[in-house]
This record gives C-alpha cells, structure tokens and sequence, in this order.
C-alpha cells in the first residue's frame, strides 16, 4: 500500500507550528522550477539551507546554468526570512560510477533510483555536518519522479545519518502545477531533460 506523503507531511508541519519552534532545513536542490514551490511553501516554517548537489547533470555547462538560475532565484523570490545556499562540487565521476551497467536501462528505473540516492546522501551527510533538524529534497515535485522510492531512501539515510528525513511529495496539491507558474513569473529557465546523458538522449528522440 502506498504512503500519502502529503498527509505525513501536513501532521509534521501542524506539529511544528504547535511547538512554535523554527527547525533548519536542508533542501536539497536539483534546479530552480522545481526548487520554486517547495521554497514558497515551507519557507516560514524552517530555516532553509538549499544544497545544490548534482553530479549527473550534463554537460558542466548545463550544470552552471541550472546553479546560477536557482541562485537568482532566491534572490528575487520574496521568501519568509534568510535562505542560505550552499553550491556542491560538480563530480561527474560519481554519477558515471553508479551508473556502470545500467546504461541502456529506460529512464525511471534502476539507475535513476542510485541517482537518487547519490544526491540525497550527500545531503543528508551535509544536514548531519551542519547540525540540521532535517533534511529533504525537490526531486518529488516532478511528475516523472518516483516519490515512494524518494522517501523510501530519505528513512533509511535519515536512519544512517540521525537526521530526520521531512517526508513529502511535493508534486501534491499543484505543487508542480505552481512551479511552472512560479517559472514563469520570474522567467526561469526550464530545462527539457533531467539532467544526465541518458536522459538527454531520450528527450531528444521524443522531439524529433
């Protein structure tokens, strides 16, 4: 039976807004669109540090561009109080580690779940060393991600890392339906394809 991440999600916001306490977040943050609604919904609720952290974007170009989209964007939104941001190193090599073997899998599946949880390792390790109440990421908000197997990964690291894992699906209740608003608002870029090469091939068959 699938969770409802959204229902966990509001009883951990009702709670903390009970304890009328600001805990820190750590978001991590695949790009701009996606990082807009979640921003807009849970700042004023955490402390947000976003943590840019995607070593399977391609190519480093792509990867600069999608950073510095996201840095504008922080700094033009009108978010609730400070939101700090930390840019990670660009590590291709690790995203062709996990992905040896699996090159000719379809996107969605195998490969994109070690994708997953290379991102969100090096966040919860950078939640843990910053001392954050908790962390999470974006990557739910897009309707091409896996959200089960999103939060499936966030408990078990959150369980390695002692950090409490906010558990989501940000895509709910028009969440991706407000980023493409938010997007074009402040005139983001939106990219066509997720990130790695794999992904960029496919798209570039389905436009031909």
């Amino acid at each position: 039976m699938k969770e409802n991440y959204q229902i966990i999600l509001d009883k951990t916001i009702k709670d903390i807004q009970a304890a009328e306490k600001t805990p820190s977040l750590l978001l991590h943050a695949c790009c701009a669109p996606c990082s807009s609604y979640v921003l807009e919904y849970l700042s004023g609720i955490f402390d947000i540090t976003v943590f840019y952290y995607n070593p399977n974007i391609s190519p480093a170009s792509e990867f600069e561009h999608r950073v510095n989209e996201l840095k504008r964007l922080i700094s033009e939104m009108p978010l609730k109080g400070e939101v700090k941001f930390i840019e990670g190193e660009y590590d291709p090599e690790r995203f062709s580690e996990i992905s040896r073997g699996l090159e000719d899998l379809p996107e969605g599946g195998e490969r994109c779940f070690k994708c997953y949880e290379l991102r969100m390792r090096k966040a919860a390790e950078k939640a843990n060393e910053l001392g954050a109440d908790y962390f999470t990421t974006t990557l739910s908000i897009s309707p091409h991600k896996n959200a089960q197997k999103l939060n499936e990964i966030g408990a078990k690291l959150s369980a390695e890392y002692d950090v409490n894992y906010l558990f989501s699906d940000f895509k709910k209740r028009n969440g991706y339906k407000r980023s493409c608003e938010l997007s074009a608002e402040y005139g983001l870029y939106r990219q066509n394809y997720c990130g790695c090469t794999f992904s960029k091939a496919e798209a570039e068959k389905r436009n031909v």
